[in-house]
């Protein structure tokens, strides 16, 4: 890994660079997450991190130049972003930035009190700049339909899972119009964010991004098991009008509530079918990893809450 980080910092910091503090980052089921400081020969520190990919990852998420492309259009539109200093195949080198990203200390530590009522309406503003990003400066971004995408994958598997397959029987028979076509982060969400008092620092995981209804990030970021234990909808933290009356300011656009409920609905499902693929990585050998094999009982969870808003 050191021999890495200087073949692709040197050109960038200059000859005798150093690199400190190599760690492993918690965070991240489907990426590898590695701290560190790159020192330079004039003893500059710069605070990074690495980020790459693991054995046996989601087939289905973009390739870690792709996510590199995307947080620098985010950037450039608005969206906080970690500044990318490289970029190749399997990896990028991003600046480290400061805060919190452990939902359950997002929603209750007392330090982020007074970022915590505003940031409702700070994730409408920042999906909306998201949503503004023009879809042709992302090349690679797949328009595949999400929902058949992701029906194909629970189909793929050899055991049945009767609520979820009830549930997408369901929300295929109701499913809503497209409100428009626009980059959609795709996992939008309390735990890809980087939280400090001042509010949002950073939008972490672009991994699954593509191009799609904009109502998807929105529904996403409502859904309950991004809540973690809190009635408020909005990642735990705000309720739908602070959400969506910021988004309509800042995008200029009128949100359907019934669309945006059918979504949220999505994003229960779709969580579900992400938790059995997790799951099966460890299962099958692809990644054996105890964060994995817990996935696999959350699927229950999906399926509850899923029949009861379905009741």
């Amino acid at each position: 890994m050191e021999e890495l980080l200087h073949e692709v910092l040197g050109g960038i910091y200059g000859p005798g660079l150093q690199i400190e503090g190599l760690r492993r980052d918690g965070a991240g089921a489907s990426r590898l997450t590695t701290a560190f400081d790159a020192v330079t020969q004039a003893g500059e520190r710069h605070a990074l991190i690495l980020r790459r990919d693991t054995p046996g990852g989601a087939a289905t998420g973009n390739s870690l130049d792709v996510e590199a492309a995307l947080m620098r259009a985010a950037a450039k539109a608005g969206a906080p972003s970690p500044e990318v200093i490289a970029a190749g195949e399997g990896y990028i080198v991003m600046t480290r930035i400061d805060g919190e990203t452990i939902p359950r200390k997002i929603l209750r530590s007392p330090e982020l009190a007074q970022a915590r009522s505003g940031l409702a309406a700070e994730c409408g503003e920042i999906l909306a700049a998201i949503h503004r990003i023009p879809a042709d400066s992302v090349p690679g971004l797949s328009d595949e339909d999400q929902f058949d995408l992701w029906e194909l994958v629970l189909d793929g598997f050899p055991d049945p899972y009767p609520a979820l397959e009830l549930a997408l029987r369901r929300l295929r028979l109701t499913r809503p119009e497209p409100s428009a076509t626009t980059v959609v982060h795709g996992d939008f969400r309390n735990g890809n964010l980087i939280i400090g008092p001042d509010g949002v620092r950073a939008v972490l995981d672009w991994e699954l991004s593509h191009i799609g209804d904009p109502l998807e990030d929105l529904g996403w970021l409502c859904a309950k098991p991004w809540r973690f234990g809190s009635p408020l909808p909005a990642g735990g933290f705000g309720g739908y009008d602070e959400l969506v009356g910021s988004y309509e300011r800042a995008s200029g656009t009128k949100v359907d509530r019934e669309a945006l409920r059918w979504w949220e609905l999505y994003g229960v499902l779709r969580w579900g079918v992400i938790c059995i693929v997790q799951t099966s990585r460890h299962l099958t050998g692809g990644e054996r990893s105890v964060e994995l094999a817990a996935l696999g009982r959350r699927v229950a969870e999906n399926e509850f809450d899923l029949l009861t808003a379905l009741a």
